[in-house]
């Protein structure tokens, strides 16, 4: 007890000297209001410009210190550098904000980017204030902001381990950055990197809303995702990355600098800043991208990875979210730079967030949106020695199958006990009728399968086994 009084004397001894130091223009003591701002601004330095604390028993406060992380502030937000504590900086300190220092990195662990462009994202703990599909549907919001301005793709994962974490906390929290209460700081984001890096925590202290009450979580959660993708703070206010909270924003919440910015750290070839337009111009313009209208056009693979579909082709790769129109495409290293062929196969597996590609007798495994490992043998699902290749492969969520297409025959594989299913291979043209020619690739979407039969997409009802559509495959990338 008398420590801790000790403490609070000295604290209070500290925030007097400082205000001492700043000469406010004052008769007599300094009143209740302006030792309660000096806190303030003492508390907002240490947490967005660095202050040092004095050690513990030293009353006196560096004064050239503290005026000057008053003037670094000041000059962040394009105010008068006076590095006194005037009417207007006291109103930019009061101001809720994002958690994140404007002038330090905000942990030792941060990194400048993800090396890679398909980014998995996980929510953890909800708030109270909406319901769990809003805000499911605002986060997908907020990282569709970026994923339009640039080359990156995020897939919702439902495992611990992906890149960004989502949760929604309170006071401390378990990072050594706890939260301060109602309004002041409204969340934070560690850069991208191992452990904590690109987790993103809410303060479940504010008013979370969908629209003007309270505090937006989609203007919220789009500036936060701006850290974890390893963006810093700007000091332009038209800047989604401004520290502030603006109730009021433009449809589009990135401004010029925003997009640059994003694309200076995730170009299509790093080292390379006028990539694309020499791609779109030169000789390196893919005849794939400029014929991906044709209406022979056809896919060796197609599967669902989270809530996006891939599409592969020779070696170009689109990615397509399913609730967006836009897709993004390029050659497949540009998002998974170990795949350097093409992919014969693939599929998706919910339950464990797995994806798996195939090449020729080989696979890769993707958890998340790594690739792991190195490649294994295509006999390790238990296929004779004699099959070195199939030609498409899809999991049924339903029956935990997958099954794997080659010529005319088909193999099923149970994915809970890891064995292939006797009896097989079967004939496709028996257990699916109305399938005729070979199957280049398959997907399992809302209870349907899709056949991907050349130039063709036959839409299969698995249950009643029969054909209750056709389209054409460009028809899945827009075209």
């Amino acid at each position: 007890m008398e420590v801790c009084e000790m403490h609070n004397m000295l604290l209070f001894c500290c925030v007097l000297s400082c205000f001492m130091a700043l000469t406010l223009e004052t008769e007599g003591s300094p009143s209740t209001e302006q030792l309660v701002e000096l806190k303030l601004a003492t508390e907002y330095l240490k947490r967005y410009y660095n202050l040092r604390e004095e050690p513990l028993g030293r009353v006196k406060r560096s004064e050239p210190s503290f005026t000057s992380k008053v003037k670094d502030m000041q000059n962040f937000f394009r105010l008068n550098a006076t590095g006194m504590l005037n009417s207007e900086t006291l109103e930019v300190m009061r101001s809720p904000r994002c958690g994140v220092p404007d002038v330090e990195e905000y942990s030792h662990i941060q990194g400048t980017r993800w090396n890679k462009n398909v980014i998995t994202y996980s929510i953890g703990r909800y708030t109270r204030d909406l319901p769990r599909n809003t805000v499911d549907s605002l986060i997908e919001s907020a990282f569709s902001v970026w994923a339009r301005a640039s080359s990156l793709t995020f897939v919702r994962s439902q495992t611990h381990n992906a890149d960004i974490m989502v949760e929604f906390v309170t006071y401390n929290h378990g990072d050594m950055y706890p939260f301060d209460g109602p309004r002041g700081t409204l969340a934070h984001a560690f850069g991208p990197g191992l452990g904590v890096g690109g987790d993103t925590h809410f303060d479940d202290d504010e008013r979370w809303s969908a629209g003007e009450r309270g505090f937006n979580l989609f203007v919220v959660a789009a500036h936060e995702f701006g850290h974890a993708l390893g963006l810093k703070h700007s000091r332009h206010p038209e800047s989604l990355m401004y520290p502030t909270y603006k109730s009021s924003r433009p449809a589009n919440l990135l401004s010029i600098e925003d997009i640059v910015n994003i694309n200076r750290l995730y170009s299509p070839v790093r080292g390379h800043p006028n990539y694309w337009s020499h791609w779109l111009s030169g000789s390196l313009f893919p005849q794939l991208m400029q014929n991906k209208c044709s209406p022979d056009l056809t896919f060796d693979a197609v599967t669902t990875v989270g809530r996006a579909t891939f599409f592969f082709r020779e070696r170009h790769l689109w990615i397509k979210h399913n609730e967006q129109h836009d897709i993004k495409e390029g050659p497949i290293t540009n998002f998974m730079p170990k795949i350097k062929t093409s992919i014969d196969a693939a599929f998706w597996v919910p339950r464990r967030s797995t994806g798996y590609l195939i090449h020729g007798s080989m696979f890769w495994t993707v958890k998340g949106s790594y690739v792991k490992g190195k490649p294994r043998r295509l006999k390790r699902f238990g296929f004779p020695a004699w099959v070195q290749d199939v030609h498409a492969a899809v999991h049924i969520v339903k029956s935990g199958r997958t099954l794997f297409f080659m010529h005319n025959i088909y193999w099923s594989y149970n994915e809970k006990q890891r064995i292939m299913d006797s009896g097989y291979p079967k004939s496709i043209s028996e257990d699916f009728p109305g399938i005729n020619g070979t199957i280049n690739a398959a997907v399992h979407k809302e209870g349907f399968i899709y056949f991907f039969v050349g130039p063709q997409v036959y839409k299969y009802n698995y249950t009643q086994k029969h054909v209750v559509g056709v389209e054409k495959a460009n028809s899945w990338i827009g075209c």
